[in-house]
């Protein structure tokens, strides 16, 4: 099976944290806006934001298909979905 990585991340500084741009090949290409606060990237334990945004998608696609997952949201916003996504994204 080809191991191609179908999550490509860019991330900019936005005021106080920053946006990733985020676009998932699949049978469907999506592209999705993910706002990443300062108070996020230490909830979650993460000081490298391009990851913390790819592992989060890793987390959403073994739940649900790319088609499904919001266009722009808040990456806390996962856990409202998702209540076990905190422990499993600081764990990873």
């Amino acid at each position: 099976m080809p191991s191609a990585d179908p999550i490509a991340v860019s991330v900019r500084a936005s005021g106080e944290g920053h946006v990733a741009e985020v676009t998932v090949s699949g049978r469907e290409t999506t592209t999705h806006r993910v706002r990443v606060s300062r108070a996020e990237r230490e909830r979650y334990e993460s000081e490298d934001v391009a990851d913390l945004v790819t592992r989060s998608f890793e987390f959403l696609l073994a739940r649900e298909p790319n088609t499904s997952i919001l266009r722009e949201f808040d990456l806390s916003t996962i856990e409202r979905y998702f209540p076990e996504y905190a422990r499993e994204i600081r764990r990873s």
